[in-house]
């Protein structure tokens, strides 16, 4: 279950400034979305700040992401999905129902490795989503064992 994620106005703030740009009104509504939805598309965080235009949305993610406060990743082949930058996980994702279940960022460390050492190839977690069924889905479309006799 995905839980949302508080983040700091003062350190967004001074990031901005450091780059030389402000903080605005519309940058800390999306913040503020983004960490309620956890994982959200532009459009969802669009909805749930209706005094923000989508394409001002797109705009505000763009920069955010560009000084490194939001990270996006692809969990199907719609839209991007964003996320807080310092919310380290794996997403795991139902091909079935499209729930999202967030594993620990740690449970690919023997992958990335391996990864490394055979092939010089270094894993981006942000990127990394593992497809497949999740418990309920699976439950579901199993047939019971008397059916099998």
């Amino acid at each position: 279950m995905a839980h949302t994620h508080d983040f700091d106005g003062d350190a967004l703030a001074s990031r901005l400034r450091a780059r030389g740009m402000r903080m605005t009104l519309q940058r800390e509504r999306v913040m503020h979305a983004v960490g309620h939805l956890v994982h959200a598309t532009p459009e969802q965080i669009a909805a749930a700040v209706p005094e923000v235009d989508l394409t001002t949305v797109y705009r505000t993610l763009e920069t955010l992401e560009n000084i490194g406060v939001v990270a996006h990743t692809h969990l199907g082949h719609g839209a991007p999905s964003y996320r807080l930058a310092d919310d380290d996980h794996i997403h795991v994702v139902c091909h079935n129902c499209d729930a999202v279940i967030n594993a620990p960022a740690g449970l690919a460390d023997d992958l990335a490795a391996t990864l490394l050492r055979e092939s010089g190839f270094t894993l981006d977690r942000s990127h990394f989503t593992v497809f497949g069924t999740c418990r309920d889905c699976a439950a579901a479309t199993q047939v019971p064992q008397e059916k099998h006799r």
